[in-house]
């Protein structure tokens, strides 16, 4: 029986990578983005193993999705967003909703909707988080912590999921060019472990990429 994965966010960057590598690797991927024409290119260079479907995350229903897609052997929630990279005190509050409804409501939501299937079929759930999840930078408080937020449902949803042979893994990339290395020793593979083993968190960073020292403020200075 050929395995299915559900990739959100298909049409660019890690997702679009990651539906030609489970192609390549015999999987039917079902992507879903918000551009059309992205999608149809898609089909057309992976044929029959790509089946894709326009929405929104932030305005879909998830349970009318997964009773039409049925049953799914992964998940791979790539979609995500990052608000301009401003301090709070200056930031405005619709970028701010669009990256928590994206990176987190759409995120829980469609992981609830399709875990009876994912349940039945002892599959695996990916979810894409973030070095930012771990190491803060000036700017990024909103998109740090939904993906930090991304890594802790990660590690819970594990909990939950102890002894249905489910997995869940949360993988937290640095700074990813289209294709990139967690597409060929990450994504797929967290997929397509031994039943008995499972990789909690896969955390891959660039040699150029290092988090920075701390910030000191000093009174008079």
């Amino acid at each position: 029986m050929t395995k299915a994965v559900l990739i959100t966010g298909a049409t660019a960057g890690i997702g679009q990578a990651c539906a030609r590598r489970f192609a390549s690797e015999g999987w039917k991927v079902i992507g879903t983005g918000r551009r059309a024409d992205r999608l149809d290119a898609l089909k057309a260079e992976l044929g029959d193993a790509f089946e894709g479907r326009i929405m929104d995350v932030r305005d879909t229903d998830f349970d009318a999705l997964a009773r039409d897609v049925g049953p799914v052997d992964c998940l791979l929630n790539n979609a995500g967003l990052a608000p301009p990279m401003t301090t709070m005190q200056d930031a405005d509050q619709a970028p701010l909703d669009n990256a928590i409804e994206t990176n987190i409501s759409a995120l829980v939501d469609l992981t609830r909707a399709v875990l009876p299937g994912l349940i039945e079929r002892r599959g695996a759930v990916i979810n894409l988080a973030s070095v930012a999840a771990t190491y803060p930078y000036k700017g990024g408080a909103v998109y740090a912590g939904t993906k930090a937020f991304v890594r802790q449902f990660s590690l819970g949803l594990r909990c939950d999921l102890a002894g249905t042979g489910v997995r869940v893994t949360s993988i937290e990339p640095g700074m990813v060019e289209t294709e990139f290395t967690l597409v060929r020793n990450g994504g797929d593979q967290a997929a397509s472990l031994q039943p008995h083993m499972n990789i909690n968190a896969l955390e891959l960073m660039p040699v150029s990429q290092s988090w920075a020292g701390f910030a000191v403020e000093r009174e008079g200075a």
